[in-house]
């Protein structure tokens, strides 16, 4: 089941893990490495090259809900957006993190960190920034200066990021972005991109071993839980969608 999926217009939940030297490019390497991942969930049957060098391996997203795997210069990153079930996507996320050290020549040492990562997306064919100021900014001490006479707010995205252990390593950030412009305010005429909330939980690796990603990634996804339940869900995800529906 996925709770998130009546609280937004779209949820994402991905994985990545960043690295300090250049993935491998090779192309038996790649193909090796996405060809097993196949073997798991064979609908993810198109891949493709950006024009950025990112490799990308996808299920087709016509669909609504669809899964993606993409290989950056140094960064292995996989996805599920709109899943039906939050353990379909922890499945497909720990097979790259089983895959990916032997496929891609990952050791623990080349790992910089591990991100679990959170995304809303809420359609608003409207000033996001104004909204987001009215959902998260109203009864705050800058509610005054949001709301002088003959303003127009251009710019409120807040981000947060808090250390939630005594290293330091294991960190949390909160970060909304708004795709709204001073064009599209002065002229009425407003993109069809969403609103995104940002939820990530990152634990930097300091040279643990790759046999601990999917441990890693399976602590990370019961902390980022249980922080979305008790504070983002009641405190910014449910003000931006009552707003939201307010104005629509």
């Amino acid at each position: 089941m996925n709770p998130f999926l009546s609280l937004c217009d779209d949820f994402s939940l991905c994985a990545y893990i960043n690295t300090e030297l250049p993935l491998p490019t090779n192309r038996e390497t790649v193909l090796l490495f996405f060809e097993s991942l196949q073997k798991g969930f064979p609908t993810m049957a198109h891949l493709y090259t950006r024009e950025s060098g990112e490799i990308v391996m996808e299920e087709d997203k016509e669909q609504g809900s669809y899964r993606w795997v993409t290989l950056e210069s140094r960064r292995v990153c996989t996805g599920y957006v709109n899943p039906p079930d939050l353990d379909l996507a922890d499945r497909q996320h720990e097979r790259v993190f089983e895959l990916a050290p032997y496929h891609l020549n990952l050791s623990g040492l080349d790992c910089e960190a591990i991100d679990v990562l959170y995304i809303f997306d809420f359609v608003y064919h409207g000033n996001h920034d104004e909204v987001v100021a009215e959902a998260l900014g109203a009864g705050t001490p800058l509610e005054s200066f949001l709301n002088m006479r003959g303003a127009r707010i251009l710019n409120y995205e807040p981000a947060i990021m808090l250390a939630l252990d005594e290293s330091m390593k294991l960190q949390c950030r909160l970060a909304i972005e708004t795709r709204t412009n001073a064009y599209q305010i002065r002229t009425g005429q407003f993109s069809d991109e969403p609103i995104s909330v940002y939820f990530t939980v990152r634990q930097y690796w300091s040279g643990g071993s790759a046999q601990n990603f999917v441990e890693s990634y399976r602590r990370q996804r019961t902390v980022i839980q249980e922080l979305v339940e008790q504070h983002i869900v009641p405190e910014v995800l449910r003000p931006l969608a009552q707003t939201i529906a307010a104005k629509q």
